[in-house]
Order: C-alpha cells, then sequence, then structure tokens
C-alpha cells in the first residue's frame, strides 16, 4: 500500500472515531437519553391537537466503592461492605399541551418544562467488628473477648430538581 493510501485511510477512520464520539459524548455527558413521543398519527387520525411529550430516560453510572478502612484495635476493617455510589439523573419531561381559547378558533398552551436533574446516591453499608480484641502481649498474645458490633451504614441521595409550569399563546 503506498503512503499516501494509508494516509488517506488513516485521515480517515481519525475523522470517523472523531464523529462517533462526539454523536456520543452529549448522551453520555448529560446522564440522560433523549426520548420523543411520537403523537402525529393519532392527531392526525382523531383530527385533533394532542400534546408534545419529549422525555429523557436517565443512565445509572457506578461509581467506585469507599474501600474498607483499617483501625488500630479492631480484627477486621470497618466497612465490611462498602456504601456504592451511583451518579444517575431524575428523568426529565417536557410538555405542551392545547388549550383552546374559550372564545374563538386559536389556541393556547400549557407546558411543564422539568429537564433532568442529576442524582447522587450512596447505597447502604455494613460495618461490623469481632467479639473479639486485638492480641494482647499483656495476655501472652491472645485476644480478650468484647461485645460485637454491627453497624449498617445508611444510604444517602443528593438531588436538586426542578420544574416550570407555563401558559403562553399559540403553540
Amino acid at each position: 500500500m503506498k503512503s499516501t493510501t494509508r494516509g488517506t485511510l488513516a485521515a480517515l477512520l481519525t475523522c470517523v472515531a472523531a464523529a462517533a464520539g462526539a454523536a456520543a459524548t452529549p448522551a453520555a455527558a448529560a446522564g440522560t437519553v433523549p426520548v420523543p413521543v411520537p403523537l402525529e398519527g393519532v392527531e392526525q387520525s382523531l383530527q385533533m391537537e394532542l400534546p408534545e411529550i419529549d422525555a429523557e430516560v436517565p443512565l445509572l453510572a457506578p461509581g467506585a466503592p469507599d474501600g474498607p478502612r483499617y483501625v488500630e484495635g479492631r480484627l477486621i476493617p470497618d466497612r465490611a461492605v462498602p456504601q456504592l455510589p451511583l451518579d444517575a439523573a431524575l428523568p426529565g419531561l417536557d410538555l405542551r399541551a392545547p388549550l383552546p381559547e374559550v372564545l374563538g378558533d386559536d389556541f393556547n398552551h400549557l407546558g411543564v418544562d422539568a429537564p433532568a436533574a442529576g442524582l447522587d446516591t450512596l447505597a447502604p453499608g455494613l460495618t461490623v467488628d469481632l467479639p473479639l480484641t486485638a492480641p494482647d502481649p499483656g495476655n501472652f498474645g491472645l485476644p480478650a473477648p468484647k461485645l460485637p458490633q454491627a453497624g449498617v451504614l445508611a444510604p444517602a441521595l443528593h438531588g436538586v430538581p426542578a420544574a416550570e409550569l407555563g401558559l403562553g399563546q399559540g403553540l
């Protein structure tokens, strides 16, 4: 293969890879996938104005768990079952419904805009401790008994959803 052919092929593959990466970036960056709801066929068959609906479905992205923490004086590490973070989004909705005017043949619209909002979560975790202490040099290296300990790390949910409701003229 000639060097000009190889160069052209390499440039073509680079352009295709860049275009594919650019096409995949908006959905991955937003954390949602847009889902339009087609109602045009129903409008034509019923011969009436129907709402326009666009939805957004969230994508889950698991994060790296916060691993076990070693604590002095314990035989097993703290957070035996670590909490798993999940980054996602609340579903979004964009709705425009026609409202007929009382006097006349014109239409107004009712709009609801609830964009996808970021949502950070932490799954519940577990922490346990054995009913023995660490080896004690004063007790010939034997562990001493103690009360067992167990705890559940509470799940967490952080998000700021927002929505906007409005009326307007025209469709």
